[in-house]
C-alpha cells in the first residue's frame, strides 16, 4: 500500500463509533476500501472519473487513486464491458458502471453471450472477477430508459449473480464483497435510496473485511444470504433492492390494523436463499411477493413458484404478488400509479384469507 494510500485510510478510519452515511457514500466508500487494500481493482464507466458518475457514486476516486485505476470511458456500454471482461481475463478486478439501467442494454449482448457463459466455456480454467453497477428501478422521477428494473434479464442467464442491496449497511458489505467475488455480479443500486441515510458503524463493516483474501474481503457471507428485516407471525412480504423500504412501511401499517407482518430481504436474487425465505413463510402460512419491475415472466414470479413448490402444505393461502404493471415505465406524474405501494401491499394481505 503506498504512502499517499496510508495517509487516506488513516483519516478514513479517523472516526470510530456509528456515523450518519448515505447509501451513495456507502458505495463510494466501498469501492475507495476495495482499490486501497488490491492494487488489480480498477473503477471505470462513463463520467465516472472526472464528474464522479452522474450519481456522484464515484466522486472522489479519481483525484485519490489516478486515472489509470478509475477513468471515463466512451459512451459505448458494449465497449465497457467487453473491456472489462478483457482485463478481469487477465488478472485485474474490474468494477464498471452503466450509468442508468436501460443504459445497460447495449451492452447485454457482452454480458449474457461472454461475461456469464466464460468460467463455463474454458471448463472453470477463467475465473470473471468482475463487477457490473447499474442504477436501477423508479422513484426518481426519471423518464423512460432511466428508471427500468431490469433485473430478471440477468437472474435469468445462469453464470451472473444478481446482487440488490437495500440498507446502508449492506450497500457497502455486498460491494464490497461483490468485487471479492470470482465470478461476475450484476451489482443494482436502487436510485432513490441513494441519499437515504442510517447510522453505520463503518469501523465495523471494514473490520469484516480486514486481511483476507481479494480485496480485504473475507469468504462471502451476503452472497445468498436473505435476512428477517422485520419479524412477524401472521404473513411474510418477500422483497429486495427498492422494495424493502415500502414492504417495511406497510408490515408498519398492518401492525396498526392488528396483524403482524414479517419482511424478508431477499438481497441476493442470485443466488437465492430458498432457506430463509421458505422458513419464514412455513412459520407464518401467508405470503406476498413485492417488486417493482413489472409482474409477467418475473423475479416476483419465481419467487412465487419457488414457495408455492416448496411451502405448499404450510400454506393458508396462495402466494400474491404486488408488482409494477406490464407497460414500459410511466412518465414521471405517473410512476406512483405504477409502483407498489402500502396501499396496494395491504389490499395482497387483505386477500389472504383470513379466518374472521
Amino acid at each position: 500500500m503506498s504512502t499517499v494510500a496510508e495517509a487516506a485510510q488513516a483519516r478514513a478510519t479517523a472516526t470510530a463509533g456509528p456515523e450518519a452515511l448515505t447509501f451513495a457514500k456507502a458505495l463510494t466508500t466501498a469501492m475507495a476500501d476495495a482499490l486501497r487494500t488490491d492494487a488489480n481493482v480498477v473503477v471505470f464507466g462513463e463520467d465516472v472519473g472526472t464528474l464522479g458518475g452522474v450519481f456522484r457514486i464515484t466522486d472522489g476516486l479519481q483525484k485519490e487513486f489516478g486515472a489509470e485505476r478509475c477513468f471515463d470511458t466512451p459512451l459505448a456500454e458494449s465497449g465497457i464491458a467487453g473491456m472489462a471482461l478483457g482485463m478481469a481475463m487477465n488478472g485485474l478486478r474490474p468494477v464498471i458502471e452503466m450509468q442508468f439501467d436501460a443504459f445497460a442494454y447495449p451492452a447485454f449482448e457482452q454480458i449474457a453471450s461472454h461475461i456469464a457463459k466464460m468460467h463455463n466455456r474454458t471448463r472453470g480454467a477463467v475465473r470473471l472477477p468482475l463487477v457490473i453497477r447499474i442504477p436501477y428501478a423508479g422513484g426518481i422521477g426519471g423518464v423512460e430508459h432511466h428508471c427500468d428494473s431490469s433485473e430478471a434479464y440477468y437472474a435469468h442467464t445462469p453464470g451472473l449473480k444478481v446482487f440488490a442491496p437495500a440498507t446502508v449497511p449492506d450497500a457497502y458489505r455486498m460491494l464490497r464483497e461483490a468485487i471479492a467475488s470470482d465470478d461476475p455480479v450484476v451489482f443494482l443500486e436502487p436510485k432513490k435510496q441513494y441519499w437515504s441515510k442510517d447510522l453505520v458503524d463503518l469501523e465495523a463493516l471494514r473490520a469484516e473485511f480486514a486481511g483476507a483474501g481479494h480485496g480485504g474481503a473475507r469468504r462471502l457471507s451476503v452472497d445468498g444470504a436473505a435476512v428477517v428485516a422485520r419479524a412477524g407471525t401472521d404473513a411474510t412480504l418477500i422483497a429486495y433492492g427498492p422494495s424493502v423500504p415500502t414492504a417495511l412501511a406497510a408490515a408498519e401499517a398492518a401492525e396498526a390494523e392488528g396483524r403482524s407482518v414479517e419482511v424478508i430481504d431477499v438481497r441476493t436474487i442470485v443466488p437465492f436463499d430458498d432457506e430463509t425465505v421458505c422458513a419464514s413463510v412455513r412459520k407464518t402460512g401467508r405470503a406476498v411477493v413485492v417488486a417493482e419491475a413489472a409482474g409477467f415472466a418475473s423475479v416476483a414470479s419465481e419467487i412465487v413458484a419457488r414457495v408455492q413448490e416448496r411451502c405448499f402444505h404450510s400454506l393458508a393461502a396462495p402466494v400474491r404478488r404486488v408488482t409494477g404493471f406490464d407497460i414500459p415505465f410511466p412518465p414521471p406524474k405517473l410512476e406512483h400509479y405504477y409502483l407498489p405501494s402500502v396501499d396496494r401491499i395491504l389490499d395482497a394481505l387483505d386477500d389472504l384469507q383470513w379466518e374472521d
